[in-house]
C-alpha cells in the first residue's frame, strides 16, 4: 500500500468477543467499526472486510491491540480461537510497519489523554496528576495494568494481574470459592470478574438456595438483574461489584495509585447507575490498618466509547521511528 504523507494508520482493538477497527492520523480516530470475532475465521478476514467497506484512503501501517501474551511472531488469543502471524499480516496487507500491543496496555496509554468528560468519579479526592495509576476491566476476561509517571511521559508496567488468585473477603465470597473449588478448577480473579465470572456467581447463588439455574450467559443475567426480574441475578451483580471493589483496592495498595484506579468495559458501563448502591467503595477501602492508605484514592469509570482504539493510536505514535 502507499507510503505517502497522506497515508492512514489502521488501529484495532481485538478482544475475546469483539474486534474494533478504525483509521487514524495521530490520535484522531475515523471510520470506527465493531464486529463479532465469531463472525470471522480469523483476523485477516476481519481486516479485509473492514478495509473493503470503510477504507478512507491508503493504509500504510497498523497498530493491533490484542488480548493475548506477546512473546513471538505468532499471536494466540486468550479468550477466542483466533491466532495469527504478525509478519503474515504485514505481508498480506502490504504494510510498512505493524506494531502489536497488549489490549490493556493500549487502554492504559489512553488514560492520560482522557478529558474529565470521559471519566466518572466514584469516591476519593482529586487525583494526583503525577501519581501512579491502575486500570482494570472485566469483559470476556479481566484486564489489569499499572502506569507510572516517568518525567514527562508514562510507562505501562507489564503483568497479568487478572490471573492472580481469588481471595474471599466475606461469607458470600467464601461460598463462591468453595463452589468453584468443588468443580475442581483453578480459581483466578478472571474466573470471578468477567462475563463467565458473573455466570459463576449467579450459579453459586442459585445453588446455595437449592434452586435450578435458569440462565447461562452474562448478558441475560445483567438484563434480568438490572430489571430486578430475578433476585438471584440482582444478587449476583451486587456480589460482582463488591468483589471488584476489593480487587480494585488491592491494586491501589500494590502501587499507591494516587493518580486513580480506572475501571473500563461494557459490563461496567451498563452498571454505572447501580454502582453507588453496592458496597464497591466500602470494599475498596476495607483494608484494615491500611484503610488510611487507600481511602482518598479516587476511582474513575471510563465513559469514553473506544479507549482501546485511542490507546492503540497513542501507543503507535509513541513508538514511531525517528530520524
Amino acid at each position: 500500500m502507499s507510503t505517502s504523507q497522506s497515508a492512514l494508520a489502521l488501529v484495532a482493538d481485538i478482544g475475546g468477543t469483539h474486534i474494533r477497527l478504525a483509521q487514524c492520523r495521530g490520535t484522531t480516530l475515523m471510520a470506527i467499526e465493531k464486529y463479532r470475532c465469531a463472525d470471522f475465521s480469523g483476523l485477516p478476514e476481519a481486516i479485509d472486510r473492514y478495509l473493503r467497506s470503510r477504507s478512507l484512503g491508503s493504509i500504510d501501517s497498523a497498530c493491533l491491540a490484542v488480548a493475548a501474551p506477546l512473546d513471538s511472531d505468532e499471536i494466540i488469543m486468550t479468550n477466542n480461537e483466533w491466532r495469527f502471524s504478525i509478519s503474515a499480516i504485514q505481508q498480506q496487507f502490504e504494510l510498512t510497519r505493524v506494531v502489536v500491543v497488549n489490549d490493556f496496555e493500549a487502554i492504559a496509554c489512553a488514560i492520560p489523554q482522557l478529558p474529565d468528560s470521559d471519566r466518572w468519579q466514584l469516591g476519593g479526592v482529586e487525583a494526583d496528576p503525577s501519581g501512579n495509576i491502575a486500570v482494570l476491566g472485566p469483559g470476556t476476561g479481566l484486564g489489569v495494568k499499572h502506569l507510572i509517571a516517568t518525567g514527562k511521559s508514562w510507562k505501562v508496567l507489564a503483568g497479568e494481574g487478572g490471573h492472580v488468585d481469588f481471595a474471599p473477603v466475606d461469607n458470600n465470597d467464601l461460598a463462591l470459592w468453595c463452589f468453584l473449588h468443588d468443580r475442581g478448577q483453578p480459581i483466578a480473579m478472571e474466573d470471578i470478574l468477567s462475563g463467565r465470572g458473573l455466570v459463576n456467581i449467579y450459579q453459586c447463588i442459585v445453588a446455595r438456595k437449592k434452586g435450578q439455574a435458569s440462565f447461562d450467559d452474562p448478558e441475560t443475567i445483567l438484563r434480568q438483574g438490572l430489571s430486578r426480574a430475578s433476585s438471584e441475578c440482582t444478587e449476583a451483580i451486587y456480589q460482582f461489584m463488591n468483589i471488584l471493589g476489593s480487587f480494585a483496592g488491592n491494586l491501589a495498595l500494590n502501587l499507591k495509585t494516587t493518580g486513580g484506579v480506572y475501571l473500563c468495559g461494557g459490563v461496567l458501563a451498563e452498571l454505572k447507575d447501580l454502582i453507588p448502591a453496592t458496597a464497591f467503595r466500602e470494599r475498596f477501602e476495607a483494608k484494615g490498618r491500611f484503610r488510611f492508605y487507600v481511602q482518598d484514592i479516587p476511582v474513575f469509570l471510563i465513559t469514553a466509547e473506544e479507549p482501546g482504539l485511542l490507546g492503540a493510536a497513542v501507543y503507535f505514535g509513541s513508538t514511531a521511528p525517528t530520524g
